[in-house]
């Protein structure tokens, strides 16, 4: 393992090593992008939708260590059927969920024998080569099942992405020839693996633990967040240090949109709510499946790689309603559960948080106690989008006020178009 000398004392430059021992970084280096950019030029072109842009993002930066590129059969097989992938020493990493190029029939017959091929962005610039292909069949219902459990219609992810694609996957070696930019204001958020870990180093941490969410902050994350702190300085940390990591990559439509969750969690840093010296904010360019117990294992999975040794699940993660019955599409518990067995995540300290309610007595977020559950008030993530979009305050103590604003601003502006908008179409 690397080190480290800061002010001549020497600590670890990981608290955890990466899956596979090694952070992959498929970027190319500067001094060969032209060269490269050139080969790239004469190979056989496959078009890239923006949610595989997001993949190779993933895949770049060592998110899916110790994956390479897009995922070849074998690959697919054991990420499909086992939800893990056997190194070649024999040792198991988790990968639960499948990342694969989806390409159709056309694209297929261009390639040909082909060996390399160059892929494009949506805007038509290349992005990457990757390397050493393999096409193999696209079996949707059997990915659909496996991945979700359930085949049923109103998956967002499978509508979207899976249902529209096509009948074939493309797997092999990536080489990205410039790091994947957004220019939506956030890049400098979207710190990589590595990023992330020199930063932990620079803070001295000696305890990593990560908070992955898609939705704003309440007080209630807040009292989990700070009494996992607390709960890590009991057990003998000097320096524990939060990672609050929200989902950057595809969510579903009724979600707050990932530009209003970074200003609100900026607001909650500025209220004082969590703290700035034991806490970074960073994207995770992941994109968001709903799948549940099998999703929420990648969830922690790509942790590790950033060198989180600590990782934080409550209630339902990764989870959905149900998209034709009325009830949630996995068991609420399943989550916490499935991590604390899941093969190849053994390293990882997984901390299953207490639930938090609204105590209608205290009048703030607090721990719910069963003896008197009447007095607790539960305001799930629609509730709370509820409110703002009715220009209705949530009870005091349930979000800073700053933080709130910014929903309430978001959710004004969003009727107000809505409203133009169908004006416009009447």
């Amino acid at each position: 393992m690397l080190q480290a000398s800061v002010s001549g004392t020497v600590i670890k430059s990981s608290l955890i090593e990466p899956d596979g021992g090694v952070l992959v970084d498929a970027r190319v280096p500067e001094s060969e992008r032209g060269s490269k950019t050139l080969e790239a030029e004469l190979l056989p072109k496959v078009s890239l939708a923006k949610i595989d842009v997001e993949w190779v993002h993933v895949i770049s930066e060592g998110w899916a260590s110790p994956l390479k590129g897009f995922m070849r059969e074998s690959e697919y097989l054991q990420s499909l059927h086992f939800n893990s992938l056997r190194m070649e020493n024999g040792t198991v990493v988790n990968m639960s969920l499948p990342i694969v190029l989806a390409i159709d029939d056309e694209t297929k017959e261009r390639i040909g024998s082909s060996k390399d091929v160059g892929l494009v962005g949506p805007e038509g610039d290349l992005l990457a080569i990757l390397r050493s292909i393999e096409i193999y069949k696209h079996n949707k219902e059997e990915r659909i099942a496996r991945t979700w459990g359930t085949t049923a219609p109103g998956l967002p992810y499978v509508d979207e992405f899976i249902i529209p694609a096509g009948n074939w996957l493309l797997g092999g070696d990536l080489e990205v020839l410039k790091p994947i930019k957004y220019n939506d204001g956030l890049d400098h958020y979207r710190l990589s693996p590595k990023q992330l870990r020199h930063e932990f180093d620079r803070r001295r941490a000696d305890a990593v633990f990560a908070f992955q969410l898609r939705n704003p902050v309440h007080n209630g994350h807040a009292l989990l967040m700070n009494d996992t702190r607390r709960r890590l300085l009991e057990m003998g940390y000097k320096n524990p240090i939060l990672l609050l990591h929200p989902l950057g990559g595809f969510t579903k439509a009724d979600d707050v949109p990932l530009s209003v969750r970074m200003e609100q969690h900026c607001k909650v840093l500025e209220d004082g709510v969590l703290d700035h010296e034991t806490t970074i904010v960073a994207i995770f360019p992941s994109p968001m499946h709903y799948a549940g117990p099998t999703e929420v294992q990648w969830h922690a999975k790509a942790r590790v790689n950033a060198g989180a040794n600590f990782y934080i699940v409550g209630r339902d993660p990764a989870g959905m309603g149900h998209p034709t019955e009325k009830r949630d599409l996995y068991d609420p518990d399943h989550g916490k559960k499935v991590l604390s067995m899941a093969p190849g995540l053994e390293k990882l300290n997984i901390l299953p948080f207490r639930l938090a309610a609204y105590d209608t007595v205290a009048k703030k977020m607090a721990f719910f106690d069963p003896s008197r559950s009447k007095e607790f008030l539960f305001i799930s993530g629609t509730k709370m989008r509820t409110y703002a979009r009715n220009g209705e305050n949530p009870p005091d103590g349930f979000m800073c006020p700053g933080g709130w604003e910014v929903l309430v601003k978001y959710y004004e502006r969003s009727v107000t178009e809505e409203a133009m908008s169908a004006a416009a179409s009447a």
